[in-house]
Parts: structure tokens; C-alpha cells; sequence
């Protein structure tokens, strides 16, 4: 379909999130809301699908940012993309023992403490102590780390060489780090365009939702073979010790369906998560991250984003099965003026080729005191775009986290911070206003009130513009109209239990219904898993029925 001049393709809509830095305070609510959320239970004392990062520092799980190390995400090898892990005959070696896979030190060893002491201790002289123990084997332990090791330490000398993004840097900006610079980074999954834990998964458990592109793990399907640990390069899948499952970050899809912010969102003190819908382009996302060049993936995954504003982007959406209220939705989300009209938010270690889709507002150093403090005038507006390079939290850091170290789009969405600080100063005091000072960032006064708004005054309704959910179509499917899929047998949840435990061999049962017919409906964890080999159950000789996928023209 024609869009000036350029063919939109086969649109779809992702619910995504933009954090501005500038207003997180490092209270960690978000963090422990979750985890009473999510993570409150056995075999989740290490998890946590939120957590907020100290920067400088070596995150959690600490060095997660290596990926020389870790291999997750996505390179290019030969012009083609494929996992940093290596393919699928790697994979397969790896399968038992996995040497990318981060270990509980590398995460921490979850401890409580022994309270019963304090309670029951005998009178005496002594003060009775609470120790720490383990969460795990409940022995007593030492604490040596933890979700936010680095919290406030501001660059600690002892930890500062850690850092995977500081060894990319000189030591002169190091030293500069360690004397005068901290700011928070909250992290939750990225929810991607492009999601590399999806690719390497061996048993298809993690899987992207077509109606808004929340990544989930099917626990049914998932065999912990954490394949998606290793290969998620923002290391946000996580291994429950006690299922023996994945876990991630659901984007708290319950709330988001029923048109609520997730809980992060909801709780954060700062204000400073915007949830909205944007459309993109699903062909074009390939081709994006295969870009050759590390530092144009920013712009090549910002030209995969539809503008809802467009007729013939809003006539493509409703033809691929998008509702006219998600497609309003996305003209008012929040996520898509920061995104592409305002250009302030950026996506973290786009380098990574997964298309993230959680981006963040960089934040503003206190450029104006540190003018000020020198003589000049911290509001003008010549010099305070001329101080925008010597920025106390210095450019190449934040490059290097949002940009694979290309410098100008940072530069660019400080700039317009900058501009709208010094424009609205004039309006709030009445003062005569400057055009110079928009156009110097290619913006208008209008645009520039407007993105002061979205990032200072926006109400609750306006920060989290998230529609209700709905039923995507099934690609291949005739039969759309079926309603509920719990009205039927065989339908997505009312999978045969058995299916899960046929002996090597046997013939897979037919379902209660009768014969299935390809095309009808989406298949399920049950029927999915019919005919294939549980490896926990091989001997190891032989070669099963269902071992490999049958070809065409195979009587298997």
C-alpha cells in the first residue's frame, strides 16, 4: 500500500514503554512492587523482572552488558543475522552444559535473616543478633552482593572497572566518572521487536503475542533447557530453581488487557513511565536488524515505526486485524510523540539487534548550576547548548548505553531537553519568548509546550494510554469467528493432559473431537508437543520417532 511514495507493509501494534531518567529518584518501589507481584514465591528469591541500576556500575546480573562473554543477542555473521550463540548445532552441544550461562554469584544468593533469634534468645548480657541465610540450602551465609551492589556508590573505585561500558572508554573519562557523576537506570524486559530468547528457546516456549508483542513464556512447553537465559542479552529470563521453568517480565499482561499500566507504572514515585501502542512495519524489522553498521540501528529501527496519523497507515492496521480504538490509541501514545515526533527517547544497546522496545529519556546533568558556578548565564540559551558536550555525565557514556556509541542522537535529545528548560523559563516568567531557541532543535514553540507537558504535567490518562485487549487473528487460520476458546474441545487451553506423557514410540491419541484439521484454529501446548522427543526421557540410542523434524516425502 503507497505512503508517500514508500509501501507500508504488513502493520502490526506492540504496547511499549518510555522511562525518563531524568526524574528516577532510585526508591527501588517499583522494584519491590513487582516482586510482591511476580516473584514472591519459591524458587524466585533471585528474581527480579524490575530493577533499578546505579550507573556507573556493573548492573544486575553483575557484567550483564559483556556479551564477549555472555553471547546474547544477535550478530551478523556472513550478512546474515543469527543468535551470538552460535546456531542450533552449538546450541545442541551446549545443551547439558552451558558455559554462557550466568551462575548465582553472578546474579546473587538471595538471604533473609534469623529473626527467631532475636524472639527466643535467652535473657543474658549479649545483644542476639539476627544473621543472614541462605534462601537457598537456608545454611548461614556471608552477604557479598546483591540486585543493586552499586546502589549510590556514584562510580566506587571498587567496583568502577566493572563497568562493560566504562572499558570502552579512556581513562581520563574514568577518572572524570569517579569524581562526579551517578544516575539510576531501572531495567525491566524489552519486550523486542526482534527477541533473540525466542530464537534460541529448543522447546518454542517463549513466544511473542501478535495482538500487542508481549514476550511470555508458555510454562507448559518450556523444559529448562535455559537457552533463552544465555541468549537474552539484557539477561531479563530467568531460571525458577524450584519449577525448573523460565520466568520473565509479562509486561503484567493481565492489567495491560484489561486497559491498566503495569504495576511498575503504577506505583512509580517519579511519574516517570509512559505506556503507550505503536505501529510498525513486521517486514521491515528483519532487514533492521540486520543493518551492517551498529550505530544507524537506532534510525533503522525508528523507521520501522508507523505514524497512526497516516490514512493509509491506519486503513493498513485495521486490514491486518487492529481495532480502530488500538489505532486511536496510538495517535495519543505517549511512547510514539517521545519516540518519533519529539525524538527524546532512545532505546538501550540498540548494538544488541533485538529492536528493544522499552527506550528512555536520557538524562539532563545539571548543566545550568555547573554555568552558573562558572560566571555565566546558566539560562542562556547560545551557551547552554554549547555545554551540552562537557556535560558532567558525559556523552559518550550515555552513547555508549543508548546509541552503540554514536554520540549525535544523544546529543540531539539533550539539546531539545536543554531547548524546552530555556523556553518555558521565559514563559513562566513572563519574559519576551525566542523562536531561535525551537528552531535551533528543529522544533516550534507548540511542539516544544507539548513535549514539556508529556514530560512534566501529563496526567495519569495521559502517561498510560493502553486500550483493552483484543483477539488476534491466527495467520493461516479460517475460522475467526469461532468466540471463546473455551467454548470448544480442542481449542488453546482445553489440550488432552496425556499429551504430555506418551512413551517413545507409541502413536500419538486423536484428539476428543475427532481428526484435527490443519488451518483450524491455533494450536496448543498439548497438541504442539504430540510426536516429539522428551530428551529427559532418552536412553540415548537410536534415533526416536520425532527426534528430527519429518521432510517432505518422509514416511515418518
Amino acid at each position: 500500500m503507497p505512503r508517500d511514495g514508500v509501501t507500508v507493509g504488513r502493520v502490526m501494534a506492540q504496547v511499549a514503554m518510555v522511562m525518563n531518567l531524568d526524574k528516577c529518584i532510585g526508591c527501588h518501589t517499583c522494584s519491590v512492587t513487582c516482586k510482591q507481584t511476580w516473584t514472591n514465591r519459591a524458587g524466585t528469591e533471585y528474581v527480579w523482572f524490575n530493577n533499578v541500576e546505579t550507573r556507573p556500575g556493573q548492573g544486575y546480573p553483575r557484567g550483564y552488558e559483556d556479551q564477549e562473554k555472555w553471547r546474547g543477542g544477535w550478530q551478523l555473521k556472513r550478512g546474515r543475522l543469527v543468535p551470538r550463540g552460535g546456531g542450533r548445532a552449538r546450541r545442541l552441544a551446549r545443551l547439558f552444559a552451558n558455559p554462557e550461562l550466568p551462575a548465582l554469584d553472578d546474579y546473587y544468593e538471595p538471604w533473609t535473616y534469623d529473626y527467631e533469634t532475636l524472639t527466643t534468645a535467652p535473657l543474658g548480657d549479649d545483644v542476639p543478633t539476627a544473621r543472614p541465610r541462605s534462601l537457598i540450602d537456608g545454611e548461614p551465609t556471608t552477604v557479598t552482593w546483591g540486585p543493586n551492589w552499586d546502589d549510590d556508590l556514584g562510580g566506587g573505585p571498587e567496583h568502577l572497572a566493572g563497568d562493560p561500558v566504562l572499558k570502552k572508554m579512556n581513562d581520563q573519562v574514568r577518572l572524570e566518572y569517579e569524581q562526579a557523576f551517578m544516575f539510576y537506570l531501572p531495567r525491566i524486559c524489552e519486550h523486542c521487536l526482534n527477541p533473540s530468547c525466542v530464537a534460541v528457546c529448543p522447546s518454542g516456549a517463549l513466544y511473542k503475542r501478535i495482538e500487542d508483542g508481549i514476550v511470555l513464556v508458555d510454562q507448559d512447553r518450556c523444559r529448562g533447557w535455559r537457552m533463552c537465559v544465555s541468549g537474552c542479552p539484557y539477561k531479563k529470563v530467568y531460571f525458577n530453581h524450584r519449577s525448573g521453568k523460565a520466568e520473565k517480565c509479562t509486561m503484567c499482561y493481565p492489567r495491560i488487557e484489561a486497559g491498566l499500566p503495569t504495576v511498575c507504572s503504577e506505583t512509580c514515585v517519579g511519574r516517570l513511565r509512559y505506556l503507550g501502542v505503536i505501529l510498525y512495519d513486521a517486514d521491515k524489522v528483519g532487514e533492521a536488524a540486520a543493518t551492517e553498521n551498529e550505530q544507524d540501528l537506532y534510525q533503522a529501527q525508528l523507521d520501522c515505526f508507523l505514524d497512526p496519523d497516516d490514512p493509509e497507515v491506519a486503513r493498513a492496521a485495521e486490514a491486518s486485524g487492529i481495532p480502530h480504538d488500538w489505532v486511536t490509541a496510538a495517535r495519543r501514545s505517549p511512547v510514539h510523540a517521545l519516540i518519533s515526533r519529539h525524538k527524546v527517547a532512545l532505546p538501550l544497546h540498540p548494538e544488541y539487534r533485538t529492536m528493544p522496545m522499552v527506550w528512555y529519556v536520557p538524562p539532563l546533568s545539571p548543566v545550568v548550576e555547573s554555568l552558573t558556578a562558572t560566571g555565566h548565564d546558566g539560562e542562556d540559551p547560545a551557551k547552554l547548548f554549547a555545554a551540552i558536550d562537557s556535560l558532567r555525565i558525559p556523552i559518550g557514556y550515555l552513547a555508549e548505553l543508548f546509541t552503540a556509541g554514536d554520540p549525535a542522537p544523544v546529543e540531539a535529545a539533550l539539546c531539545r531537553l536543554a531547548a524546552m528548560r530555556a523556553h518555558m523559563r521565559r514563559v513562566n516568567l513572563g519574559e519576551e519568548q525566542d523562536p531561535a531557541i525551537a528552531r535551533a532543535v528543529g522544533m516550534d514553540a507548540d511542539e516544544i509546550e507539548a513535549m514539556y507537558r508529556l514530560l512534566a504535567l501529563a496526567k495519569y490518562d495521559e502517561r498510560y494510554v493502553v486500550p483493552t485487549s483484543y483477539t488476534a487473528p491466527v495467520p493461516g487460520s479460517d475460522d475467526l469467528d469461532a468466540g471463546c476458546s473455551l467454548d470448544g474441545q480442542d481449542g488453546p487451553g482445553m489440550y488432552d493432559p496425556d499429551a504430555f506423557h506418551i512413551p517413545l514410540g507409541a502413536p500419538a491419541p486423536a484428539p476428543a473431537s475427532g481428526p484435527s484439521v490443519p488451518g483450524k484454529g491455533a494450536e496448543h501446548a498439548g497438541t504442539s508437543l504430540r510426536n516429539r522427543v522428551n530428551l529427559l526421557n532418552w536412553n540415548g540410542s537410536g534415533r526416536p520417532e520425532g527426534l528430527f523434524p519429518s521432510t517432505k516425502g518422509d514416511a515418518r
